[in-house]
């Protein structure tokens, strides 16, 4: 066989390889998003975009490594027990919320407005922290404890942005139906154009779906060594109070106190 076909053989192969690692990972979020009840082989494909025998395929090579289970009557599945192990092994050394609290404290402060931290969870964010400003009008977009899809406010768009375009569109998939039912306003091309202004610029700056007059600037905090970030710091306020200037100022706080946060974990983690 000629050097270029041996090339592009192995590149094929590569290519194949890593498509169903992605995918793999795709089902194990799902599933997580979804442990408790469990969910049915028609509702894996269907969310993922796979083809029924791909995704079959995919949950019985993750069984046989104990990543999945399923259960022997209603034949849902379930994340498997090795799933805990490989959690416990990978948990972070510090709690994010104590690490982050006294940096959230000074945005709030220097900026007098509500301000978020938000963590990824599957396809959703969750909101873990929340610290009130001093101006009189607040904007409370998410209590502690809210979780949202991922294409959905500020903080979890600047999340969502991290990922590759391929990734994206499988998080659009997975929530399309909550996000029909309880966000009629939401814009597919909007959000595109929300991701495309974050990778350029750094930050998010996004109207409020549930608070009329409200909007929120965002960014995302990279934890680990990774590409993707799974947490998000976010300022919300009164629309008047975030002109051009002011949000350019807002997203320079948060991009600094975004860059301590995460020279403060690589210490830990050293």
């Amino acid at each position: 066989m000629p050097d270029k076909d041996k090339a592009a053989k192995v590149s094929s192969i590569a290519v194949s390889g890593t498509q169903t690692i992605q995918r793999a990972a795709s089902l194990l979020r799902l599933l997580t998003a979804h442990n408790r009840t469990g969910m049915r082989l028609v509702d894996l494909y269907q969310k993922t975009g796979l083809e029924r025998s791909t995704t079959h395929r995919i949950l019985q090579g993750l069984i046989a490594e104990q990543l999945v289970a399923q259960h022997p009557d209603n034949k849902r599945y379930f994340l498997g027990a090795r799933i805990y192990e490989m959690g416990l092994a990978a948990a972070p050394p510090f709690n994010l919320r104590d690490l982050c609290h006294p940096h959230i404290r000074k945005l709030a402060e220097a900026t007098g407005d509500t301000v978020f931290l938000v963590t990824r969870a599957g396809f959703d964010g969750v909101c873990i922290d929340r610290m009130e400003g001093s101006f009189p009008i607040r904007v409370f977009v998410m209590d502690v404890g809210r979780r949202r899809p991922l294409n959905i406010g500020a903080a979890n768009i600047s999340m969502l942005s991290t990922l590759s375009d391929e990734e994206i569109r499988r998080v659009g998939l997975v929530n399309e139906a909550k996000i029909k039912e309880s966000y009629p306003k939401y814009s597919e091309r909007d959000l595109w154009n929300k991701i495309k202004h974050r990778r350029q610029n750094g930050y998010v700056i996004n109207t409020v779906l549930e608070v009329a007059g409200a909007k929120a600037v965002a960014v995302p905090v990279r934890t680990t060594f990774e590409k993707s970030a799974s947490v998000a710091l976010s300022v919300s306020a009164v629309e008047n109070r975030l002109s051009a200037k002011r949000v350019v100022e807002i997203a320079a706080l948060l991009l600094d106190t975004a860059e301590n946060i995460s020279a403060e974990i690589k210490q830990l983690l050293r």
